[in-house]
């Protein structure tokens, strides 16, 4: 996988298991006052979790910390905790994390999917694979696609080409215009040596669904390694005017072919 790609996929696990809900924007104070130690805790949990995602840490812990004081039973609590430690560097501390979660709440498909990325991530492959598949499967979990996405990027780096194949093809049966499952599909195929089936597969999910800028930058690697000359340029062009800033094209201005 090229460097570009690992972190993609990398991304990728940590987008899916950063899915939490966030009812508050984490510039927004509490109008009122909060009703009781439960649903202070949900906030604080909802701030944590962005505040996480935006990297800043000190304030994510705080965060956390509170609504772990507030309601220590709430299984999302544990499951962010658990992220926020993973990025602290204490895997036993997130781990633990985890695991408490899923023993307060067994049947939470998300949760078991959050841990499964973690364990994806920390080089626990084949138990990673195996709960990302049970919550796939799970009728009560609302986006199997990113399960399977997640199962294939998980075996992708694992260096098992063939399942992740199978995996990523799951979540396009599923759903289509997943954009995420399309762009690590056809990286996977370029990779592979197979430019024209990775071209094909963006040629044929922008003749449908909208553009991204990961899968314009595919099309102009591949097209490239295909010699199509003009064909690469037709997507660079539109790779500019659609993502001017994005991470892409400055990848594209740094590797002009």
């Amino acid at each position: 996988m090229s460097r570009l790609g690992l972190m993609r996929a990398v991304r990728t696990l940590l987008a899916v298991a950063l899915a939490l809900p966030l009812g508050a924007c984490v510039t927004q104070q509490v109008s009122g006052p909060v009703g009781s130690s439960s649903e202070a805790a949900v906030y604080n949990v909802q701030l944590g979790a962005a505040y996480l995602e935006q990297g800043n840490l000190p304030l994510a812990k705080d965060k956390l910390d509170r609504a772990l004081k507030e309601n220590p039973s709430d299984p999302n609590v544990h499951s962010v905790l658990a992220l926020l430690y993973e990025r602290l560097g204490d895997p036993k501390r997130a781990d633990t994390e985890f695991r408490t979660a899923l023993r307060l709440a067994p049947k939470n498909p998300e949760i078991a999917n959050n841990y499964a990325g973690y364990l994806c991530r920390t080089n626990h492959v084949d138990e990673g694979v195996r709960r990302l598949l049970e919550a796939a499967r799970d009728p009560l979990y609302r986006t199997p696609e990113v399960a399977y996405t997640n199962a294939g990027v998980c075996l992708r780096g694992a260096h098992r080409d063939a399942d992740a194949e199978r995996e990523l093809k799951r979540a396009l049966d599923i759903k289509p215009n997943f954009a995420e499952a399309a762009f690590q599909l056809g990286d996977l195929e370029f990779a592979l040596g197979r430019a024209a089936d990775a071209r094909k597969r963006v040629d044929s999910y922008l003749g449908t669904y909208s553009a991204t800028a990961d899968l314009l930058l595919l099309g102009v690697r591949a097209s490239r390694a295909l010699g199509d000359r003009l064909a690469a340029e037709r997507y660079a062009r539109r790779l500019r005017l659609d993502f001017p800033d994005s991470a892409q094209t400055r990848a594209l201005t740094a590797n002009p072919g």
